[in-house]
């Protein structure tokens, strides 16, 4: 089962600001970070959590309780 451990904190920000409905470039702008850095991020959580997309990465992230 995924644990918490599973996604770092910048992947789980990043999911959740994802979650909130934020664009990349909007998650870019408010982190302070690049929008292809954003998309890194959301490609290796997806792949750490088994996803094949960003919907179904955020939806698994919010079903195990790594983002609220």
């Amino acid at each position: 089962m995924k644990t918490a451990e599973t996604l770092t904190a910048r992947e789980r920000e990043v999911l959740a600001l994802l979650a909130d409905g934020l664009a990349h470039e909007e998650i870019a702008q408010r982190l302070g970070i690049g929008s292809e850095t954003v998309r890194t991020h959301v490609r290796k959580a997806s792949s750490r959590l088994g996803a094949s997309t960003r919907t179904q990465a955020v939806a698994t992230a919010l079903r195990l309780g790594l983002i609220s």
